[in-house]
C-alpha cells in the first residue's frame, strides 16, 4: 500500500509543480506571454472546449469510485487497481490544470486562470493519503 501511496502522491505533486514551474517561467519573463492573444477566434474555440473539458472531468474525478466498474477493479485487485484509478483520477484533474495555465499565458485570458484555479482548489479533494488509500482499498474491497 505504501507504494501505492507514493506513486499517486509523486503524481499528485509533479502536476501541482508542472503548474508552479510554467507560471514561474512566464512571471520571470523567460517566456513570452500573450503570444496568441490576437487570435480571438481561436481562442473562443480552445475556451469553449477546455470549458467543456474542465466541467466535466471536476465532477468525473470527485466521484469516480462510485462507479461500479471502478469499484469492482479495486474491490478484485487491492492496491492494484487503487493505483491505476487513483492515476487516472490525478491525470484527470492535472491535464485540464497545466493546459489552463499554459493557455491563460499564451492568450493572456483570464477565463484560462479561473479555470486553473478551479481545478487547483479541487485538487486536495483527491489528495492520496496513506488513511485515504487504505480505507478505499477497505470499503470498495468488501461492498463486492
Amino acid at each position: 500500500m505504501r507504494k501505492t501511496r507514493n506513486i499517486l502522491m509523486t503524481e499528485f505533486v509533479a502536476f501541482i509543480s508542472i503548474a508552479v514551474f510554467v507560471v514561474s517561467l512566464y512571471e520571470c519573463d523567460i517566456l513570452i506571454g500573450g503570444v496568441l492573444a490576437a487570435e480571438k477566434n481561436a481562442e473562443f474555440v480552445i475556451a469553449a472546449v477546455m470549458e467543456l473539458v474542465t466541467l466535466a472531468a471536476i465532477p468525473l474525478t470527485l466521484r469516480m469510485f462510485k462507479l461500479s466498474n471502478v469499484k469492482r477493479s479495486i474491490g478484485n485487485t487491492g492496491s492494484l487497481g487503487l493505483c491505476k484509478w487513483g492515476t487516472v483520477r490525478i491525470f484527470l484533474l492535472g491535464l485540464p490544470l497545466v493546459l489552463n495555465t499554459i493557455l491563460y499565458y499564451l492568450f493572456m485570458s483570464t477565463t484560462f486562470g479561473y479555470m486553473a484555479i478551479i481545478v487547483l482548489l479541487c485538487f486536495p479533494f483527491i489528495f492520496p493519503s496513506m488513511g485515504r488509500c487504505n480505507y478505499e482499498v477497505s470499503i470498495l474491497g468488501k461492498q463486492e
